[in-house]
């Protein structure tokens, strides 16, 4: 994969110190993937001097195109992305939705949204190709935003067909539990909840994660960002790419127990990280290893993002 702009933050942004530029010259996987294959979980950010990031912005990235973006899909064996609005750019989902333009109807979108959109502007970026709305739960990123804004908000998509992702941190799932329950929508968790993967996966805070998908038929999980989760890092095991081995059992023990309400994605280009930066030819290897057979792994890659994506190709 070959690199088309720079990769540092242009104009007058200068990325956050300390957190690393996403891994340059991927190695190719190991791992087939099906024909078909989505990354339902990705990002774009600027050109900051064509899409300028969010004056309240917690972190600034390195710049991350859309040409770049579409150059790792083809390198990895992807056919299509689930491109997700970055915090660093707020709610102003430009970037995004020009990704969504150039992509040939190979990528659709989440967007973040202010309380005042219009129904003009929903039909907008619905015809662009968004389906979803990211509420973030992560105070280390965002402020958090009223619970009855983000509930009128999820009435307001309803209609429209789309789902609410939502991002938190496994400590505070028993405290958002109740409003979560209560959304009108499915309902899209990023990274399981992001788990203490030190802890046992039949633990009682993973089983409390466990119990909400079991209890709410219309919540789905991304097996996603094990490089985000990992104590034991992306270390060979016996010789063998067998990566984030200490994500392996949570990742797999949801895949395998609903494995028609999970998604995967690189992340790409892997923001906010400052420990090591992920090779996204390892990470596409790391699948087999939660989805073991072809049936899981067509679920996971193909069958369930076209579902909850491209809905009028079933």
């Amino acid at each position: 994969m070959s690199t088309t702009q720079s990769r540092i933050a242009s104009g007058p942004f200068q990325k956050t110190p300390g957190w690393l530029d996403w891994f340059e010259g991927p190695s190719r996987p190991q791992f087939a993937l099906p024909a078909g294959a989505v990354d339902a979980h990705c990002h774009v950010f600027g050109p900051g001097e064509d899409f300028p990031y969010a004056p309240q912005r917690k972190y600034t990235p390195c710049d991350a195109s859309k040409e770049q973006l579409f150059a790792l899909r083809d390198h990895l064996g992807f056919a299509r992305n689930v491109i997700v609005q970055a915090t660093c750019h707020g709610a102003d989902n430009r970037a995004m939705i020009d990704a969504l333009i150039h992509s040939d109807e190979r990528a659709r979108g989440v967007a973040t949204l202010p309380s005042d959109v219009t129904d003009a502007q929903l039909q907008h970026l619905h015809d662009v190709g968004v389906r979803g709305v990211r509420f973030n739960y992560v105070r280390r990123l965002v402020d958090f935003t009223p619970a009855d804004e983000l509930m009128k908000m999820a009435h307001r998509i309803a209609p429209l067909g789309w789902h609410v992702v939502i991002y938190f941190e496994a400590p505070d799932l028993p405290e958002l539990w109740d409003f979560f329950t209560s959304l009108p929508t499915t309902v899209v968790v990023d990274h399981m909840g992001r788990p203490d993967v030190t802890k046992p996966v039949d633990g009682p805070e993973f089983e409390l994660f466990v119990r909400f998908m079991r209890e709410n038929p219309n919540v789905w999980s991304k097996v996603t960002c094990p490089e985000r989760l990992t104590v034991a890092g992306p270390a060979a095991l016996n010789g063998q790419r067998a990566p984030y081995r200490d994500v392996v059992p949570f990742a797999r023990r949801i895949v395998e127990a609903f494995p028609d309400r999970v998604l995967w994605g690189t992340d790409w280009p892997h923001p906010n990280l400052t420990g090591h930066m992920p090779d996204d030819g390892l990470l596409v290897d790391f699948i087999p290893h939660i989805a073991p057979t072809e049936e899981l792994q067509r679920k996971l890659l193909v069958e369930n993002p076209i579902r909850l994506y491209w809905p009028e190709e079933r």
